[in-house]
């Protein structure tokens, strides 16, 4: 016999999931604590296993939890999609989203197109500043929602993807033998700087950095005229330009390994509009479309 999961105890584990407390979660869906604790109970009875892990002052989810979190999201996204549509809702308002330089043309474009046309009553914002600068600007409210960049196991957030990290060079270019480094980097909170450049110190290469003025078109410009290397995910490096590998004909010029980084969403614990959560799960959906295409 099938039994049906109930969407609002599956609403119940997303938010104790993502606050990682009873106590935000119980406050985020204006239910009583004990009322929380117990629809999480019931549906790991339900399901007959444990979803979280209890930990001294917060919960985690545990290996369970973990495969239930995401296609819960995914068929909560889908209930509420299919709501809006088959009663009309219109989703409407204002969201302002933060977005690192690095993505806004890249990995987001496709999103930020399917959800304006989608949801063309909302007004969206874009902020487009360093991952450092925009968690700051989540925290101080002057953005709805942001995706950040953090170096692999280290962020918060809900992980979207993780990606390399690469040097990049102009084709066939040789910024990269040149010593000091020259290094073009968007902005001096760029999250990727404090690796990159550490990396390149415990190698023991000089470096020098160029550009560093928040304008991704003028690194671009700078390594494709071959004045500079960078580092860039390597889902965001442009076809023109080359990721760099090896150099078989200067073994000694070869730059360090770089770290992966993840790519986090990032929503307040509460208070979220329906646009911002329909932006979230556009952005959520969109970057699995993705990876799954890769």
């Amino acid at each position: 016999m099938t039994q049906n999961l109930d969407t609002s105890l599956l609403r119940t584990f997303v938010a104790v999931a993502e606050s990682g407390s009873m106590t935000a979660a119980a406050g985020a869906l204006n239910l009583t604590q004990g009322a929380v604790s117990q629809q999480v109970k019931r549906l790991e009875e339900m399901l007959g296993c444990q979803l979280f892990a209890r930990e001294r002052r917060s919960l985690r989810l545990s290996a369970d939890g973990e495969r239930l979190f995401g296609k819960a999201r995914r068929l909560l996204g889908l209930n509420d999609a299919i709501w809006a549509e088959m009663t009309g809702t219109t989703v409407t308002g204002r969201v302002r989203l933060g977005v690192p330089y690095d993505l806004v043309g890249t990995i987001l474009a496709p999103v930020l197109k399917a959800y304006t046309e989608a949801w063309p009553q909302v007004d969206v914002s874009l902020v487009c500043a360093s991952s450092p600068d925009l968690a700051k600007a989540l925290g101080k409210g002057e953005v709805e929602l942001a995706v950040i960049e953090a170096p692999q196991g280290t962020g918060s957030g809900e992980c979207l993807a993780i990606e390399k990290l690469v040097w990049v060079g102009a084709r066939a270019g040789i910024a990269h033998l040149k010593r000091p480094l020259p290094v073009s980097l968007v902005t001096d909170t760029c999250a990727f700087r404090p690796l990159v450049l550490g990396a390149l110190e415990a190698r023991g290469i000089p470096w020098r950095t160029l550009f560093e003025n928040g304008n991704i078109e003028a690194t671009r410009a700078t390594v494709r005229a071959d004045l500079a290397v960078t580092a860039w995910l390597a889902s965001t490096v442009p076809a023109d330009l080359d990721i760099l590998g090896p150099d078989s004909a200067h073994p000694d010029a070869a730059l360090p390994e770089l770290p992966s980084f993840a790519i986090s969403l990032h929503l307040p614990p509460r208070g979220n509009s329906p646009a911002t959560l329909e932006f979230a799960r556009f952005i959520r959906d969109g970057l699995l479309r993705q990876r799954n295409a890769a």
